[in-house]
């Protein structure tokens, strides 16, 4: 049976200098154009999460809950009700669906993030951290 998918959120940690060609332009293609930008991707999506698994090491990600991604959407004054929010988080409906327009721009994490060098398992704020991912969105609203 297939795994139900996710909303995951994604944002961008790392900048631009020195990034190989092809993972810039899959950052591009994903619309993280800058530092701090978050986008909501459906876990389902294999084209997606192939993007996504490609760029780790400039990025972190991990499945958002609902109470955050209500606090998200309500704080760049996103019109979302709960029922949207509801629909997106178990993937019936995708983000461009509901109108919301892709990256948000995100205010860096107060008190700021574990190191842009290292994965998460090592202590440091990329690649893949479940989640936790929603107390860093947290910290950076």
């Amino acid at each position: 049976m297939a795994e139900k998918s996710k909303l995951l959120a994604v944002i961008r940690v790392r900048g631009r200098v020195k990034v190989r060609q092809s993972i810039a332009e899959t950052l591009d293609r994903l619309n993280l154009k800058r530092v701090n930008n978050l986008v909501l991707v459906n876990s389902g999506n294999s084209s997606y999460m192939g993007m996504v698994k490609k760029c780790k090491d400039f990025v972190t990600f991990g499945e958002v809950n609902r109470e955050t991604l209500a606090k998200l959407l309500a704080a760049k004054g996103i019109k979302a009700d709960d029922s949207s929010a509801g629909s997106m988080l178990d993937g019936s409906k995708s983000p461009k669906e509901l109108k919301i327009e892709m990256p948000i721009r995100m205010h860096p994490p107060r008190q700021g993030y574990e190191g842009v060098k290292d994965a998460f398992t090592n202590g440091g704020s990329l690649g893949y951290r479940s989640e936790k991912i929603n107390r860093l969105i947290e910290k950076m609203l």
